[in-house]
């Protein structure tokens, strides 16, 4: 979405805002709403467009690239990108012809084995804005912009499209859309942002479909909705999802009970991240608290205390499969501890 169309849409959302707000402000409810301010607005409005646009000034290194990709990715996605245990690889699949031609070949092939995502991606700000918003996994927007870009030219240089001693910048990175594998292999034939700030596309809806508003049903209904039994057949989906989004799951979990006072060593495991790995009962990307409590039931509780901390704080991996854990360097001491005692306790959620 072009940042002119997308200024309008949040011009449109903020005075809805305001015309629901304003009724009940007149009317005495202090504190219900205010204006956004420029400030809140640009925070939020951080995305980085195919055109470069909102890209912040910086710059980074292969080199660099490298140090922060071993120490805060490379548990998840392979010391040269290519793990596909927790993600798909992310680098492969891709030649120097391509790079010449705009279009990765292996796409064409059916018995190629894999789609990594510089075989797909068009646009290297679409790389650059991802890792900004959504990385690491575990800690998304931890990262400076500098690292951004040394990240990403890390990933450019395992993909083969800069040299070892490169800098990406942000005058740079246009040179790079230049060698971008797949940088022709997106099609903008289906005009869904048409409009002047997309040279070329077509000036036409992506549908055909005329608005009906006859007939209109006063509320919306529910379509469907799963029986009690079923709801908990994954475990507790509030706390399978990540800290950082708009969109949080309904407890379906045994702690549904709990929900209103969680214990002090849940809240800080769902403040912690750990939770968008684990869950207390269910197997999610790691084991459940209750299976590593299990395994570690009857050994000597201070030695094996010591070792999960490390653990926790280190990483490691094959100790519950292909799946790495990756370093939790944000979580203090004190706090490992107080997980990890809360863990072999059977994790009680009050």
């Amino acid at each position: 979405m072009s940042r002119s169309c997308k200024a309008a849409l949040l011009a449109s959302a903020v005075g809805a805002l305001l015309a629901w707000t304003a009724p009940a402000l007149a009317d005495g409810f202090a504190n219900v709403g205010r204006p956004a301010t420029p400030a809140e607005i640009k925070a939020w409005d951080i995305d980085v467009g195919p055109d470069f646009a909102g890209l912040p000034k910086g710059s980074g290194t292969v080199s660099r690239g490298m140090e922060i990709w071993e120490e805060k990715c490379a548990s998840c996605h392979g010391t040269f990108g290519e793990s596909n245990s927790v993600f798909n690889p992310l680098v492969g699949g891709t030649t120097a012809e391509d790079i010449k031609t705009g279009h990765v070949a292996a796409l064409k092939r059916t018995d190629f084995p894999a789609r990594t995502t510089f075989m797909k991606v068009a646009t290297v700000s679409t790389l650059y804005d991802y890792i900004r918003r959504a990385m690491p996994w575990n800690a998304p927007k931890s990262l400076s912009d500098d690292d951004v870009y040394a990240v990403l030219a890390y990933l450019l240089n395992l993909a083969e499209i800069v040299p070892d001693d490169y800098t990406l910048t942000d005058a740079t990175i246009r040179d790079v859309q230049k060698r971008m594998p797949n940088r022709d292999g997106m099609t903008t034939a289906h005009a869904l942002w048409p409009g002047p700030d997309f040279p070329g596309m077509a000036a036409k809806p992506d549908t055909a479909n005329a608005a009906c508003m006859t007939n209109c049903k006063p509320k919306a209904e529910l379509a469907s909705q799963l029986p009690e039994h079923a709801r908990g057949a994954h475990g507790n989906i509030a706390e399978q999802n990540r800290l950082i989004g708009p969109v949080r799951g309904q407890r379906t979990g045994p702690d549904t009970a709990a929900a209103e006072a969680p214990s002090p060593a849940l809240a800080l495991a769902e403040q912690s991240g750990c939770l968008s790995c684990h869950a207390v009962d269910t197997r999610v990307v790691g084991p459940s608290y209750s299976e590593i409590a299990a395994r570690y039931r009857g050994k000597n509780s201070n030695e094996t205390a010591d070792a999960l901390v490390s653990k926790v704080k280190a990483g490691g991996d094959g100790a519950w499969g292909a799946v790495p854990m990756p370093p939790q360097d944000d979580l203090s001491i004190d706090d490992a501890k107080t997980l990890v005692a809360w863990i072999l306790s059977g994790a009680p959620q009050k």
